[in-house]
């Protein structure tokens, strides 16, 4: 009987113990949630901020000329190195010439024939069909003679750069490689791509700063020179190409450029950087907007970063407050206290 006593007591002890530690902990928590956060503020305003994109792209040739025959033969002479300066017209290749003189002298025999032919006809000895088709071989021939002679002297199309070789004197050319590579590098061309928004802002001859991270501190102007037509469904982009005049042939093909339009300046809110909260794993950005002493969650676009700025394109309005501290206590409607 006396155990039963005694084991009834400890029970209730037990019972009235954590009865008391659960009111304690439910009184630390709700202290916890009506302990008010301090906050404080700034008011936005809408500002003239310029506009500009900002985009990268790789150097390209003006021109690419890839030099080879029509059909396969032998490389008797290749008559440039890669890195050397060609003008247009220039001799690059000698192919087997062994045609070519075969086909020189037929074209001589044809010429003789016909010209004893005409005078034949002047006097009476020839009809004029004999005429015509002396005619026509030769004019077939002096044809012949002007496709063999350009695949046989491969002329540069371009005043440019020798830019690759695939083939020492003496090999077949196959076919399956230009025997040569000449880029026109003055100028040079950068194709950048251009978000839809901007269409109708852009165009032809506009200007364009172009940097290059291998010329620190150096600026290049260039302009537009072609706008696509059309719009990439996917990107939601379109093309330009920026034409840079490179007459001392310091910018190369290949090199990587960043390209900046500018479209004059438009009305923004700008806020500081540190207003601007961004929601892990979406890619979104919120502000807290300060009104009636509470805080709402507010969803913003943004622009460009101004130094320690951001540009706002939409979710503000001019003249709202938005919290410049303490976010990690905030929640969509709570109640802050501000302070200075």
């Amino acid at each position: 009987m006396k155990r039963m006593k005694k084991f009834g007591i400890m029970m209730l002890a037990l019972t009235i113990g954590l009865v008391s530690c659960g009111k304690s902990g439910d009184a630390k928590k709700k202290a916890a949630e009506e302990e008010i956060p301090n906050v404080q503020v700034q008011q936005v305003k809408i500002q003239d901020v310029e506009q500009t994109a900002q985009l990268t792209a790789t150097v390209l040739p003006e021109v690419k000329n890839n030099i080879s025959p029509s059909t396969p033969g032998r490389i008797r002479k290749i008559m440039v190195e890669v890195g050397a300066f060609v003008s247009k017209g220039q001799r690059l290749v000698q192919m087997d010439a062994a045609n070519l003189s075969n086909l020189e002298t037929q074209v001589e025999n044809y010429q003789r024939m016909y010209n004893r032919v005409a005078e034949l006809f002047s006097v009476g000895g020839a009809s004029q069909q004999e005429l015509d088709n002396a005619k026509l071989q030769l004019d077939v021939a002096k044809t012949n003679l002007q496709n063999l002679a350009e695949n046989t002297y491969l002329l540069s199309p371009t005043a440019g750069v020798v830019t690759a070789r695939n083939y020492d004197n003496g090999d077949i050319y196959s076919g399956q490689l230009p025997i040569l590579t000449v880029m026109q590098i003055n100028p040079v061309k950068l194709v950048i791509n251009v978000s839809e928004s901007y269409y109708a802002q852009v165009k032809l001859g506009m200007p364009a700063t172009i940097r290059f991270d291998i010329f620190e501190g150096q600026t290049f102007q260039g302009k537009v020179s072609l706008i696509y037509p059309t719009i990439d469904e996917r990107t939601r982009s379109f093309s330009v190409e920026i034409k840079l005049n490179n007459s001392n042939y310091k910018v190369r093909p290949g090199m990587f450029g960043r390209v900046e339009l500018n479209f004059g300046t438009a009305k923004r809110i700008v806020v500081p950087d540190m207003a601007v909260v961004k929601q892990t794993g979406s890619g979104e950005y919120f502000v807290y907007v300060y009104k009636d002493g509470a805080v709402i969650f507010q969803k913003v676009e943004l622009g460009r970063r101004l130094g320690n700025e951001y540009e706002i394109i939409s979710g503000l309005n001019d003249g709202d407050q938005v919290v410049v501290s303490s976010q990690t206590k905030l929640a969509d409607g709570r109640k802050v206290n501000l302070v200075k």
